[in-house]
Parts: C-alpha cells; sequence; structure tokens
C-alpha cells in the first residue's frame, strides 16, 4: 500500500530516455550518491570544471555527503561534519551535525526532491516533453526541486510562502520556470497546499512533488542520510562510545527518516522531533507563526513515522534569533573566542542557518535531558548555511539596532547554555498515537488520503520497512534507463 508505484509508462520513458539522450543527462544511483567512489572516472573528470551551484546535468552526481567543501572543481571525500564542542554547547555530550552547505544549492534539500522526481521519470510516470513539476514548500525543498529539474530538463513550478528570505526568491527567479508566492512565512504550509489544488484545477499538465507526503523524500534520507551517518559514527564512536540519538526539527518529516536507519542498526538509540515553540503542533496540538525558516508546521507530515518517534521538543524562535547573531556578528565572535570556543570552530559557525540552529539546541536539549556524558554522541544536521540568510542579518541590524558585547553575553548565557529541558515531551504510545492522529485531519479531510492508509501506517508492521526495501529496485531502473540513453557507452 506504501510503497512508492515504480510501475512502467512505456510511452513516456521513450520520450524521457530521448530527452536525456539529448541533453546528456546521466542519472546516479542512491549507491553512488552513498559512495562517490562508485562514480565512473570520466563523469569525476568532468566536475573537475563544474562550480559546484553550476547549472550542469553532472551536478547530479554532487548530490552526495561527500563532496569536498570547495566552491568549484571539487572531488569527493569523507562525510562533511562538524562537532560542537562543550565550551560552545554546555554539555559535555558530543554533538556532532552533518554539514548541508556543500551540497548544490547550498542545502540537502536538493536530495529529497532527487529521490521524489526521478523514481518517477525512470519509470514514465514523468514526462519532461510535456509535463510541469511542481515544488509546494516553505523554501529549500523547492529550491532543490527546480534544480534538479533543470538538470534533468524538465520544467518546474516553485511554490513557497512570500515571507522567505529575499536570496531564496531571487535565486529561484534565475532557475525555476515559474515561481510563485503564496500568503504568510514558515508555518503557512496550508496555503501553500490550496496552491497546488488551484493548480490541479486549472487544466495544466502537472506532477505535484509535494514533499509532505512523498516517500521519496523520506526514502533519500533513509539511505543517503542514514548511511552518512552510520560512516561518522564509525569513525567517531571509539571504543568506549555510545550513540544515543538524533535530533532534527521535522519541517517535511524527510530527514528524520535516517532514524528509523540507525534505529536499525543501534535499538536502543533515540529519534527526538524538534519544532518551533511558536508553533508547538506535536507537542500541543498548537499552532502560530515563527521566525525557523527551514521547517514547516501546523500539520503533521503524511512520511512521518511518529510510531518509531521517542521525543518531542520546542525551540523558541527567540533563541535561534539571538544565536544566530551571535554566531555571525563580529562581537559575538570575539565574545565566544574569550570563552574559550576554539577560533578554528568559531569561524565555521556561518555553516549553521536557522534550521540547523534550532537542530543543535534540540540536540542540548536532548542531552541535558539524558543526561549525557563526554561518551556519549547526538547527531543532528545542519540543513543549510548563512549563506542562503545574508539579508536577514541585515534586517535585525535595522529591526533592532547594533550586535553589543551585552548582546553577546546574554545569548551566550541565556540562549546557548542557559537552553532547558522545558517545552520537552518523552513519548508514550497514547502521547505517539495523538500526534499520529493529526495526520487525519490534513491528509484524509483535505488531502484526498485514505482512512486505510492512515490507519495502516500505524498498524502493518510492514508499511515503513516496504518502502525502505525499495532502493535496490529503484536503482535498477536508473541503471537500466541511463543504458537506454546510450551515454555510458
Amino acid at each position: 500500500m506504501a510503497k512508492i508505484d515504480l510501475s512502467i509508462n512505456k510511452a513516456k520513458l521513450e520520450r524521457a530516455v530521448k530527452r536525456a539522450r539529448e541533453r546528456n543527462i546521466i542519472i546516479p544511483t542512491f549507491a553512488q550518491q552513498k559512495n562517490p567512489e562508485m562514480v565512473p572516472n570520466n563523469i569525476k573528470g568532468e566536475l573537475n570544471s563544474i562550480g559546484l551551484w553550476d547549472i550542469h546535468p553532472r551536478n547530479l552526481f554532487r548530490i552526495t555527503w561527500k563532496n569536498e567543501p570547495v566552491e568549484s572543481g571539487g572531488k569527493y571525500g569523507g562525510v562533511n561534519y562538524i562537532e560542537f564542542p562543550s565550551s560552545l554547547t554546555g554539555t559535555p555530550a558530543r554533538i556532532i551535525a552533518l554539514v548541508g552547505k556543500w551540497f548544490p544549492t547550498g542545502a540537502h534539500k536538493v536530495g529529497a526532491a532527487f529521490g521524489c522526481l526521478v523514481p518517477r521519470l525512470v519509470t514514465g510516470q514523468f514526462d519532461p516533453t510535456t509535463q510541469k513539476a511542481v515544488w509546494p514548500s516553505t523554501g529549500n525543498y523547492c529550491r532543490g526541486g527546480a534544480y534538479d529539474s533543470t538538470l534533468l530538463a524538465c520544467e518546474s513550478i516553485a511554490i513557497l510562502p512570500e515571507g522567505m528570505s529575499k536570496e531564496r526568491f531571487e535565486w529561484l527567479k534565475t532557475v525555476s520556470g515559474e515561481v510563485i508566492a503564496t500568503p504568510g512565512s514558515e508555518s503557512n504550509v496550508k496555503e501553500i497546499f490550496d496552491k497546488c489544488w488551484e493548480l490541479r484545477a486549472s487544466g495544466q499538465d502537472l506532477v505535484i512533488f509535494n514533499q509532505f507526503e512523498e516517500f521519496g523524500n523520506y526514502l533519500w534520507h533513509y539511505e543517503i542520510t542514514g548511511h552518512a551517518m552510520e560512516e561518522v559514527l564509525k569513525r567517531e564512536l571509539g571504543k568506549d562510545g555510545e550513540y544515543r540519538g538524533v535530533a532534527l526539527t521535522t519541517g517535511s518529516a524527510g530527514t528524520i527518516g535516517c532514524g528509523d536507519y540507525l534505529k536499525q542498526l543501534f535499538p536502543s538509540s533515540k529519534i527526538i522531533a524538534s519544532e518551533a515553540l511558536q508553533c508547538p503542533t506535536l507537542l500541543q496540538n498548537g499552532f502560530g507563526a515563527h521566525r525557523i525558516e527551514g521547517i514547516g508546521d501546523k500539520h503533521v507530515p503524511w512520511i512521518h513515522n511518529v510510531k518509531n518517534t521517542d521525543m518531542v521538543v520546542a525551540i523558541d524562535d527567540n533563541s535561534v534569533v539571538n544565536i544566530m547573531r551571535l554566531f555571525n556578528e563580529d562581537t559575538g565572535r570575539s565574545y565566544l573566542v574569550r570563552k574559550g570556543v576554539p577560533e578554528a570552530l568559531v569561524s565555521k559557525l556561518d555553516l549553521l542557518g536557522f534550521s540547523g540552529i534550532a537542530n543543535l539546541l534540540s540536540a542540548i536539549k536532548f542531552a541535558k535531558y539524558y543526561e549525557l556524558t563526554e561518551k556519549d554522541v547526538v547527531l543532528t544536521v545542519l540543513t543549510d548555511s548563512m549563506q542562503l540568510y545574508g539579508t536577514r542579518i541585515e534586517e535585525y541590524r535595522h529591526d533592532f539596532g547594533a550586535f553589543t558585547e551585552y548582546d553577546a553575553a546574554e545569548a551566550y548565557a541565556r540562549d546557548l547554555h542557559g537552553e532547558t529541558t522545558d517545552h520537552l515531551l518523552e513519548l508514550t504510545y497514547e502521547s505517539r498515537k495523538r500526534i499520529h492522529n493529526l495526520k487525519y485531519y490534513t491528509w484524509v479531510e483535505q488531502q484526498g488520503k485514505t482512512y486505510e492508509e492512515i490507519v495502516a501506517q500505524w498498524y502493518d508492521p510492514n508499511y515503513w520497512t516496504d518502502i525502505q526495501k525499495q532502493v535496490p529496485e529503484i536503482d535498477a531502473l536508473i541503471t537500466e534507463f541511463n543504458h537506454l540513453t546510450g551515454l555510458l557507452k
């Protein structure tokens, strides 16, 4: 029931293959994204002269956590990650984060979009010669979808709230065929869904890739991000270390799919779902607006495996904004160095965008609640970096004035080291089911899902594992598609 549909439409597939042949498009497999050493040497050679964000089909092979961290001509290496010392976090636990900046577009959502579009393309369910790919999002996902579409010679429509950062809109205009701004800001997801229904009724030939319901999003992170985290743990745990859990803002609930993979390897580990305190949907069935760009709220995503989630935490967006300034203003960085945070790390704190800061705070909450020690490892993700939010710094300077040393001291003591275990819920069977049941109102009543499937998500023991087992079949379809184009000969 839950599986990604991989049935073949032969006529559309032939047109997709012809388009790929004409545009010199070769598609990487999931296996190659996990292990880029499997990428053919001639493609690696081509990448030497291609920039990380260039509109070039070979950059499909840079949809991996293992890009060399350079802007142009990079090769492959290990997983990009960073560890935060206790002098910064205020907890002895080892908090390690995968770094998303070194994906094309500067965010890992380009991988989630790949996981949604490519299975439709290689089965002929999406025809790049006649159809448009629609990418509804609160930001990075529609950027990644528009980018992937362009690399795969598909027309695209990007949808995102009008309150998102100026950088997102300016870049999208250069990549996507059409950009639609919906009312509101980060938490206004319903307005995005409404626009999708409007487009469906318009008579255009469209395929809507809704990240909140597309299992390709979940599967890409289960397989690619999950394996990347496993590699980091193999390198960092050592003889006495213990992996405790992964803490992530839910957003579309794609990234948190990596927790399902890790829990299969480490059954006692925890999955921590995080959201904005100003919009505590998971925590309190609540609603509201917030400023943590990169996550969306006021509903529970269809692809969130709630039954496998262990804890919900809520992060104050005021803390996120204050820490953003602490990490990026010269006064804040100088203060951190004086407080003993290594200067080499301070110089890299722009690797954390707003959701990355929220993820860090979520990991700190989790570590403090369980009183974790220096032997314990907590994982998280830096979805994007401040490269995508430069204008926000100027806006906050204008609205709140210069960031002084007093501001730095307050942010460090109150918002970073002072992060508490308030607004946290350790989930029971009952509270998990309460959160899962919230899906009904969005997905069954409004978005056309069936009662039978929402019940299966909770009670069918094979529902999620059946999805996870589809990677080999998808890779076989990608390999066959590339064979049909003849471009790998």
